[in-house]
């Protein structure tokens, strides 16, 4: 009896299946996409990155800001100065005159400001001891100010920046002696920070004194203080905040109003929270269009300066406030990647503390409008309406760019590359190449 032989169907090689066919396409495209991204990949890691990540995300964001101060303070500027634009140009002016400090800022090299950094926090405290002579004056509750020929200024702004400088160049100085109590606290904290904290805390302007210690806990914690001594540093700084809490009504009752979640009444005294929640719920997802707020019409106090970002949200909607919140993040990058690149401890401590500053007080300010956190009043930087605001925000930027200059090969490539003007006068006729 005969047996029929099976058959078995013919196999396919590894080379020739279907997986393995498949698995040289996905191979061919990730390295196509390689090939393809690779020389942005090459920019990205240039050691001129930050630079021109600074100089952008900043710039994107004054001229976001000067568009939205006109749309917002457009109605309230016409009644109270009887024009619309009363706000907006001015806003204009300290734009440019922060500009023009910032390029000032950028051409000072490093070690010019480790020179600067005492004479301009000795100056700051200065200014903002003067708020308490007869220059001084008193807004919204606060006094914080000063009046001279005229022109009003917020001294403390500029506290932030020397607060940064001083304390990157005493604790890069004192980088190894950091574990010591008297190395890390007395010549830091003790004489100067205590003091500059306390004339603003004197004019009852907490939410900038919030910054201010939000500044001095980065700068220590980047300086390399020990942890011992950051949770000192940090338990007393919560003391004496808890107790200007709890020593005033108004702070008190902010905080429980904000802890309760009950006070939904637009005229009582959450009006300007409750009417910047509106503005955001009014906006949805793509907003009802650039100038067709309604809450600026006198409904939402200060929309222009503190609530400027309820705006953004009312009228450019999620993408209008998207867009901000990633500028930010652009920004925060360039910093981190100053902070890692840097060989100067100095500056790296600085960066860090400039980087506190700035996105400390932006998380504040939107924490506030969407109800995450207590109204303290602080400005959304570069954004919200506001001189001395601005002008101290661009200086810092501006130190922040010339650090950025001193990047390890950055100098190099930026003196090697010309300039606007050098490449337009190349292509004029009858210029012969040099």
């Amino acid at each position: 009896m005969t047996t029929t032989s099976q058959r078995r169907p013919p196999t396919r090689s590894a080379a020739t299946s279907p997986v393995a066919g498949r698995r040289r396409d996905v191979r061919s495209r990730v390295a196509e996409l390689q090939r393809r991204w690779a020389p942005w990949g090459a920019r990205l890691d240039s050691p001129v990155t930050s630079y021109y990540v600074l100089i952008g995300a900043t710039a994107a964001l004054v001229l976001i800001g000067l568009v939205m101060v006109l749309s917002a303070s457009m109605v309230t500027a016409l009644k109270a100065e009887g024009s619309s634009y009363a706000v907006f140009t001015n806003q204009a002016v300290f734009a440019v005159v922060g500009l023009v400090g910032a390029i000032v800022a950028a051409k000072i090299p490093v070690r010019l400001w480790k020179r600067l950094a005492l004479p301009a926090l000795v100056g700051a405290v200065a200014l903002q001891a003067a708020v308490f002579t007869p220059l001084g004056a008193v807004v919204n509750g606060n006094r914080n100010w000063l009046r001279i020929f005229g022109m009003s200024m917020q001294p403390s702004e500029l506290t932030k920046l020397g607060l940064v400088l001083v304390g990157a160049l005493i604790l890069s100085n004192r980088r190894h002696q950091l574990g010591s109590l008297k190395a890390a606290i007395i010549p830091y904290l003790v004489p100067i920070v205590a003091l500059t904290v306390g004339l603003v805390l004197a004019g009852h302007d907490l939410g900038t004194a919030l910054i201010l210690i939000i500044v001095v806990g980065v700068v220590l914690y980047v300086a390399g203080v020990s942890a011992r001594l950051f949770a000192l540093a940090g338990a007393v700084a919560a003391a004496v905040v808890a107790g200007l809490v709890l020593t005033s009504p108004n702070r008190v009752g902010r905080i429980t109003n904000w802890l309760s979640g009950d006070c939904t009444d637009p005229n009582g005294v959450c009006g300007q929270s409750v009417h910047g929640l509106y503005a955001l719920a009014d906006g949805g997802w793509w907003g009802v269009g650039l100038g067709a707020s309604k809450e600026k019409w006198a409904w939402l106090p200060e929309a222009h300066n503190d609530f400027i970002f309820a705006i953004i949200g009312e009228e450019l909607g999620l993408p209008g406030t998207l867009v901000i919140l990633g500028l930010f993040l652009v920004f925060a990058t360039a910093c981190l990647r100053i902070v890692l690149r840097s060989d100067d401890h100095f500056v790296r401590v600085a960066t860090a503390g400039a980087m506190a500053w700035i996105l400390g007080q932006a998380m504040v300010n939107i924490g506030a409008v969407i109800g995450l956190l207590p109204v303290i009043g602080v400005p959304l930087p570069f954004v919200s309406a506001g001189g001395s605001a601005l002008i101290s925000s661009m200086l810092a930027v501006g130190m922040l760019v010339s650090f950025a200059r001193h990047e390890p090969g950055a100098q190099d490539i930026l003196s090697a590359r010309p300039g606007v003007v050098k490449r337009s006068l190349a292509v004029l006729p009858g210029r012969r190449a040099r």
